[in-house]
């Protein structure tokens, strides 16, 4: 079913076009991703589909079933209420139904007491949701609802969005979420827009194979007319070719022309060489940060070299922006030592990084004031265009910018110092795709160190050399890949949500026992719960047979990876020898952790098969 259509819809903003003639629907059942470079229209968009805002001309069909969700990229919300006031208010469903929805978004009993001013952004992101379904509408319109949130909160959204039986229309920066989450992909472009089947990666690849089979069109068509006009040109003028060359000619008049649209230029980022030093870049000993007499991490000791690529991770609050401030010298350390390598100086970019933009400086003369005596003022244009200011935009005053742009400038500002060591906090927020392909080939390329911190998984993953985990205020090295780091939070969700979800009907299946045990008869209720146990428990050991199958594959993969570097190491000699030994030890680590795992579902089953046994007798 088609729950709204816009036909021929044309928007403009002051002298800006944001869509001509564009037409787009959304059936009931999609997930679509919209995409499109900042200030293409995404968000007015979403405003003229919630009927926040209107067309210049056009039409905007809707289904007399539709009814709209609308999660807004900033909310105008009352925060001085409990979550269990919040979401009683316009609600549609009764206050018992709609908690049945906190176990999957990962908020358990004790949240709804609580008030909203209370809560961390990942979790007023969950009870916003929570909200939504309570109105229970048919499509969802998402406005960037990753940003800021932690990996544990982007899962948990991830997978709600992945189980969400109606339709949604998804804005998002973040390339992984929207590969995970989406089916569809829609593209506001030069004013139109353009739909696809499948998600982002999909999308790209369509949107590549299309615009090369045009190209070849073109390349045939234009062929074709050279031929056609070279024979009109040599016999127009005879007689016995007259008629052939007029008949020719309407030919070359009827032909449709084929337009070829060139793809967007790729944003390229050029970020100037660092300045020369020694190896060692950073020795953290012992060292203690946080605020006054409160201490967020303790005891925390690490090294960094020249070209080390370090990812911050960890839930938000846990302190991985307190160390990003001290480190760059912003809050002082409380206790132990920081030695920062041989001229050694870093260059910081935090969220608040606007606030130290003059309002009354152009974008081009901000990052002038900010870069490396030897960038010059060419190079210094090439990061304002890399950065998505384009023509006169880089005269532009700071004060008449949006939130975004100011960011970018300062991301630039950082950016053009030359320094050998990056402090990156949440560097791709305010960037599209593009962008953010760009500013992670230029990281990758950078030949100094770069410590950041993002919730962008797929940036995270290409750009991190090392991942330095901070949990119960401690700051470790984690021994495997990010993708080990990921595929064990997913483990350790999946599982407390399986806990918060059983805690219910293992009570009821108490009752049922309790009932039983005094010889009475079930009653059809209680058989019903019953039932609905044990085949939960079925499925539940199935998976976790899966899992176990799944866990033992790897492991014999990295084991048999292991023999091999053991049986090549008899033969290597110099520096092979010292990366074989490198290679092997973080096999050994990993296995380790995939070991553990493998007792822990272990464990779960034999709980599951003793529960499931006890509950057929």
């Amino acid at each position: 079913m088609n729950l709204i259509q816009m036909v021929n819809g044309t928007k403009q903003i002051g002298a800006k076009t944001l869509f001509n003639l564009a037409t787009l629907s959304i059936n009931s059942d999609e997930h679509v991703g919209l995409i499109g470079a900042n200030g293409a229209g995404k968000t007015t968009l979403f405003k003229v589909l919630a009927g926040l805002d209107e067309l210049d001309s056009g039409q905007l069909i809707k289904s007399n079933q539709l009814k709209i969700g609308y999660l807004k990229q900033e909310s105008d919300w009352n925060i001085d209420i409990t979550v269990e006031e919040f979401l009683s208010t316009d609600s549609l469903m009764p206050i018992w139904e709609v908690k049945k929805w906190g176990p999957e978004l990962g908020l358990d009993e004790s949240v709804y007491s609580k008030k909203l001013s209370t809560l961390s952004g990942g979790y007023r992101m969950r009870v916003q949701l929570q909200k939504l379904i309570s109105q229970m509408p048919n499509l969802l319109l998402l406005d960037e609802p990753t940003n800021f949130l932690d990996l544990e909160t982007t899962l948990i959204l991830e997978r709600f969005l992945q189980n969400y039986k109606g339709a949604f229309l998804l804005i998002s920066h973040d390339r992984e979420f929207l590969k995970r989450t989406t089916d569809h992909t829609v593209e506001i472009e030069l004013g139109e827009m353009t739909k696809f089947p499948g998600h982002i990666d999909d999308y790209f690849e369509q949107k590549k194979e299309l615009q090369e089979m045009l190209a070849a069109q073109a390349r045939n068509q234009d062929q074709k007319r050279k031929q056609i006009q070279e024979f009109v040109d040599r016999f127009r003028a005879k007689a016995s070719k007259a008629k052939q060359a007029q008949s020719r000619m309407k030919m070359l008049d009827k032909m449709e022309i084929i337009e070829t649209k060139e793809l967007p230029v790729r944003a390229q980022i050029q970020i100037p060489k660092p300045y020369n030093t020694g190896r060692e870049t950073l020795v953290l000993e012992k060292l203690s940060v946080g605020f006054g007499d409160r201490k967020v991490l303790t005891d925390i000791n690490f090294r960094l070299n020249r070209g080390d690529h370090l990812a911050v991770v960890g839930v938000n609050g846990a302190g991985k922006s307190t160390l990003l401030k001290t480190l760059a010298g912003k809050i002082p350390a409380l206790e132990g030592q920081m030695k920062w390598g041989y001229q050694v100086v870093v260059s910081y970019f935090a969220q608040h990084s606007t606030d130290e933009l003059l309002l009354n400086e152009t974008v081009i003369e901000a990052l002038q004031r900010k870069a490396h005596r030897e960038v010059t003022l060419q190079e210094m244009k090439n990061m304002a265009g890399s950065l998505l200011f384009s023509g006169d935009d880089i005269h532009k005053k700071v004060q008449v910018l949006s939130g975004g742009e100011k960011s970018r400038v300062a991301l630039g500002q950082v950016l053009l110092q030359k320094n050998p060591v990056l402090l990156l906090d949440e560097p791709t927020n305010h960037l599209d795709f593009e962008t953010v392909e760009a500013l992670t080939q230029a990281l990758h390329r950078y030949e100094g160190s770069v410590l950041f911190v993002s919730h962008d998984r797929g940036f995270v993953r290409r750009l991190s050399t090392k991942i330095l985990e901070i949990k119960n205020g401690k700051a470790e090295f984690y021994p495997g890949s990010y993708d080990d780091y990921v595929w064990r939070q997913e483990q350790l969700l999946s599982a407390q949500t399986e806990e918060a979800q059983t805690t219910k009907p293992v009570n009821q299946v108490k009752e049922v026992r309790a009932t039983s045990s005094l010889k009475e008869p079930l009653s059809k209720d209680a058989k019903l719960v019953l039932r609905e146990h044990i085949k939960r428990l079925e499925i539940e050991i199935k998976n976790l047979n899966k899992k176990e199958k799944s866990i033992e594959a790897v492991i014999q993969e990295k084991t048999q990876r292991k023999e091999q570097l053991i049986q090549e190491s008899i033969q290597a000699q110099g520096l092979r020898v010292a990366e074989i030994i490198k290679e092997i030890s973080a096999l050994e680590k990993e296995v380790q952790i995939l070991e553990m795992d493998w007792m822990q579902i272990l464990e779960n089953r034999d709980q599951m098969n003793q529960e499931l046994t006890s509950a057929k007798s």
